[in-house]
């Protein structure tokens, strides 16, 4: 069964001020780094950095938020959402195209958060898997 694509507020990309700053990379979040060159990276592909917003919809609700980075099989963002590891989360995030995931547009992603960590000024960071990805068609 398709799964429909999601009904927002017109705003709902609007992101508060203090998360639509531009982003810094922590020493540990060395977007060319892979699993071979940290053995405790549990990575299994390459992310890439990059800002778009995204509505996280969990157990709290739904909030605004702002990737970090991502790949084919994980995700890093930032958001206003308190959750815990654990937490199931569904995502809508519009891909930009030439990521090497797909042609790019409106995707709906269902994940797992693997961690949550404070982050000064950019609401909380959200380290998750992505557990499925499915492409939105467009309504024209």
């Amino acid at each position: 069964m398709p799964i429909s694509a999601p009904t927002f507020p017109a705003n709902w990309s609007t992101l508060p001020q203090h998360m639509a700053e531009k982003t810094t990379p922590t020493p540990n979040s060395n977007s060319n780094s892979n699993s071979n060159s940290n053995p405790n990276d549990r990575r299994s592909s390459q992310r890439v950095p990059v800002a778009v917003p995204v509505k996280v919809r969990g157990e709290s609700g739904e909030h605004a938020g702002l990737t970090r980075d991502l790949s084919s099989s994980g995700i890093f963002l930032y958001s206003e959402s308190q959750m815990k590891a654990g937490s199931k989360l569904e995502l809508v995030i519009m891909l930009p195209p030439g990521m090497g995931m797909g042609p790019g547009g409106w995707t709906l992603c269902e994940a797992s958060v693997v961690r949550v960590e404070e982050s000064a000024g950019k609401g909380l960071g959200i380290a998750a898997t992505l557990d499925r990805m499915e492409f939105v068609p467009e309504i024209s």
